[in-house]
C-alpha cells in the first residue's frame, strides 16, 4: 500500500461595515470597498440582486445604484439588469430563483473576479449567496442586509442555502462574503414584525454567551419595542460582534456536531415549515428559545425566576411564545423536528440549553416527555397573559 497525504489551510478575511445611506453620492464607503477588493489594473463587473420588498419600499434605489456606479466605471461596471426577487422564505423554496441568477451570471460575464451584490433580508442573502457559490465554483459576493435579523446575525456569517425536499437549508455552501455592509437607513421602512423579529437572535446570543448583554436587553426592552433607533444600532453591532467572535473562534464550517448559535433553532425550523412560513424566522426562534429555556428549568439547570425573566423580555418586545403546533397530537411535530435536526447535524445530537443566564451548556439527549411539558408550560403562560393582560 502507498499513501499520499495532503493538508492545507485556506484563510478567509472580510469586513463588516456599518453606515447610513450607502448609495448617496456623498457616501464614499462602497467605492472604498471596491477599491480594496478589485485587483489593480482590472475592471470588475457587479451584478445586483435586490429583495422585491426593499425595491418597493425604496423606489429610487435602482436610480441611486446606477448613478453611484456611473462614477466607478474605471473600477467596476454595473451589469445592465438589476435582478429583483421575492423576499422572505419563499425565495429559498423556489429553485427557479437560483437559476435566474446563474443565467444572469452567464449572460453578463460575471466571472470569478467580479461580484454579485445582494440587497435584502436573510432569505434573499442566503439564496443569492448560494447561487454565487455554485457559479464558476464561486463568484465573489457582497451582502447588504436590510433587516435587523440579517444585519445582526445571518447576513454576517459564512453560510448560504436554499430549502429542498421540505427541509430548511437542505442545499447549501460555506462560502464567506468578501464584505458585508449594514445600512441602518433600510431599517426605517421595516414593518414592526420585521423590526422585532431580529431581536430574538440578540436575545439568543446574549443568553448563551453574555449575561451583561442580556441585562442590557432587559433594561432596554421598552425602548426597543418602541423602535428607538439608538438602542437598536447598539444591539446590532454588539450582536454582530458576538456572532463574529464565535465564527472565528469555533467551527465556522460546522465540521462537528456542536451548534451553540442554533440555540432554540431545532424547534424554530420545524415551526416555520408547520406554519407554512407564516411565522417569521425570528418569531419562530423566539418560541424555540422560550421552549428550550423552559426545558432547561425542567431539567434543573436554571430557576423558574430565570425562566420568567426571559419570557417577560420576549413578551414586552411583542413576541408570542406559543403555537398550537407545539402541543398538537402530543407534540409529535416537535419530536419529528428533533429527529430532523439530528439528521441535519450529520452526527451526534447536540443541543444547546442554559446552564445559567449568559451561559450555554451542550446536551446530547432530549427527554420527549419534558419537551411536551415545556410546550404545555408555554401554553399555560400565554393563557395567563390573555386572562391577566396587565401582568
Amino acid at each position: 500500500m502507498f499513501v499520499l497525504e495532503q493538508s492545507f489551510k485556506v484563510s478567509y478575511q472580510y469586513q463588516v461595515y456599518f453606515t447610513e445611506h450607502l448609495f448617496d453620492a456623498e457616501n464614499a464607503l462602497l467605492a472604498q470597498v471596491f477599491r480594496s477588493l478589485v485587483e489593480p489594473g482590472y475592471v470588475a463587473r457587479a451584478l445586483f440582486v435586490v429583495d422585491e420588498g426593499v425595491w418597493t419600499a425604496h423606489p429610487v434605489l435602482g436610480e441611486q445604484i446606477s448613478r453611484y456606479f456611473d462614477t466607478l466605471k474605471d473600477l467596476v461596471v454595473l451589469a445592465p439588469e438589476i435582478i429583483r426577487v421575492p423576499g422572505g422564505e419563499a425565495v429559498k423554496n423556489d429553485r427557479l430563483q437560483v437559476e435566474r441568477i446563474v443565467d444572469a451570471v452567464n449572460e453578463y460575464g460575471i466571472d470569478r473576479h467580479s461580484y454579485l451584490v445582494a440587497i435584502g433580508g436573510g432569505a434573499v442573502l442566503d439564496m443569492a449567496g448560494y447561487a454565487a457559490a455554485i457559479s464558476h465554483r464561486g463568484v465573489r459576493h457582497i451582502r447588504i442586509p436590510t433587516t435587523v435579523l440579517s444585519q445582526n446575525d445571518s447576513g454576517i456569517g459564512v453560510k448560504n442555502s436554499v430549502n429542498y425536499k421540505g427541509k430548511k437549508n437542505f442545499l447549501g455552501t460555506f462560502v464567506p462574503p468578501v464584505a458585508v455592509i449594514n445600512d441602518s437607513a433600510f431599517l426605517q421602512t421595516l414593518e414592526d414584525r420585521d423590526w422585532r423579529s431580529g431581536i430574538s437572535e440578540a436575545v439568543k446570543v446574549a443568553l448563551i454567551k453574555d449575561i451583561a448583554f442580556f441585562e442590557w436587553l432587559d433594561n432596554q426592552k421598552d425602548a426597543l419595542a418602541n423602535r428607538a433607533a439608538e438602542p437598536m444600532a447598539h444591539l446590532i453591532i454588539k450582536c454582530a460582534d458576538l456572532h463574529l467572535q464565535h465564527i472565528r473562534g469555533g467551527d465556522p464550517f460546522e465540521f462537528g456536531s456542536a451548534r451553540p448559535l442554533d440555540f432554540g433553532h431545532w424547534a424554530a425550523h420545524k415551526l416555520e415549515y408547520l406554519t407554512n412560513f407564516e411565522l417569521r424566522h425570528g418569531e419562530a426562534v423566539a418560541i424555540g428559545i422560550a421552549l428550550d429555556t423552559v426545558y432547561s428549568f425542567l431539567k434543573g439547570f436554571i430557576s423558574e425566576t430565570d425562566v420568567l425573566r426571559v419570557l417577560n423580555l420576549f413578551t414586552v418586545l411583542g413576541f408570542g411564545l406559543s403555537h398550537e403546533k407545539l402541543w398538537e397530537d402530543d407534540s409529535r411535530h416537535l419530536k419529528a423536528g428533533l429527529a430532523e435536526f439530528r439528521e441535519h447535524l450529520g452526527g451526534r445530537l447536540t443541543i444547546t440549553l442554559l446552564e445559567a443566564l449568559g451561559k450555554g451548556i451542550e446536551v446530547h439527549e432530549m427527554d420527549e416527555n419534558l419537551i411536551e411539558k415545556a410546550a404545555n408550560y408555554l401554553k399555560t403562560y400565554e393563557t395567563s397573559l390573555r386572562l391577566s393582560p396587565s401582568v
